[in-house]
């Protein structure tokens, strides 16, 4: 626990096991498992979720946390999403939130040197850097994954967070070391619910080799090592992030994305009610969420501050 502005307390380390929403004359409760694994609750006039839809659902203990949209966004009612396991039932013919891409983080000793030498490499890191993404490749990786196979080249997406702030790389970090993240597209949940590790090995080879394709030298040459020699590189496919982060299928947006209207008047004002009044949706699974806007959650706080 640690204390926050305006007299909040924080609680980190902790696992929410289940949210009631309340009733007439009677706050909501939330129940967690504290740091040492005690089971512990605690009362609020508000809950503001910013877990999966169909997470919140499974905590709240059915669909009734879902909003009124869930169906025209995910294709599924909550009850269809509360039985969705790790690599089951994902996919378009199940209609449940499925991810489609595979993260990887990398610690690098310096900036790889580009084949395209009229280009800086930091000019061609510091934003956003585009391998395999043209309209016809997309389409093309799009058609592979649809028919179960691994796109080739697989298109990916790489950012360099370090040039920009060389903070999130701790203190003692030695100068020109720099992290890299590469988003793999067209990646979807269900090739990967077979042989689950060497898919995400043939999936990570493949967009390294698209990668070392745009490079003057192999990435290879340019990772940190641990301590124990082993390079300084971590992947994740959506079974994984599903497993690890309770995300449906992996899915990064937390469920399908929609156009960022409401879909009726049943949704809310603010897009981020649920049936239950002191629920709200805080997450990316709220109308208008998705992306990294930080929208969901203003659009919650100016629910309660309307209420």
């Amino acid at each position: 626990m640690r204390p926050g502005p305006g007299g909040v307390e924080f609680l980190t380390g902790c696992e929410v096991t289940a949210v009631d929403p309340g009733g007439p004359g009677r706050p909501a409760e939330v129940g967690y498992l504290d740091a040492d694994g005690v089971e512990r609750r605690v009362g609020a006039q508000w809950v503001l979720s910013n877990a999966a839809p169909a997470e919140l659902s499974r905590l709240v203990g059915g669909g009734t946390a879902e909003g009124p949209d869930t169906g025209a966004r995910a294709g599924a009612g909550a009850g269809a999403e509360l039985g969705l396991g790790a690599g089951v039932g994902v996919g378009a013919s199940s209609g449940l939130p499925e991810g489609a891409q595979l993260k990887v983080n990398m610690l690098l000793r310096r900036l790889p040197r580009l084949r395209d030498k009229a280009v800086d490499v930091r000019d061609a890191f510091g934003g956003t850097f585009h391998i395999a993404e043209s309209y016809r490749e997309l389409e093309s990786a799009y058609r592979a994954a649809s028919e179960g196979r691994l796109p080739s080249p697989a298109p990916s997406e790489i950012y360099c967070h370090s040039l920009a702030d060389r903070s999130i790389l701790g203190a003692g970090v030695p100068v020109g070391f720099h992290t890299l993240t590469l988003f793999g597209l067209q990646l979807p949940a269900r090739l990967f619910a077979g042989d689950r590790e060497g898919v995400r090995q043939a999936a990570l080879e493949g967009v390294l080799a698209a990668l070392d394709g745009v490079l003057a030298e192999p990435l290879a040459d340019c990772l940190a090592v641990d301590g124990d020699g082993r390079p300084c590189l971590e992947v994740r496919s959506p079974l994984d992030l599903e497993a690890e982060l309770r995300l449906p299928g992996g899915n990064i947006f937390h469920r399908d994305l929609a156009f960022p209207f409401r879909a009726d008047e049943g949704v809310g004002r603010w897009g981020v009610e649920t049936a239950n009044p002191r629920v709200l949706v805080c997450g990316a699974g709220a109308v208008r969420g998705g992306g990294v806007s930080g929208i969901p959650g203003h659009n919650a706080a100016m629910a309660v501050l309307g209420r």
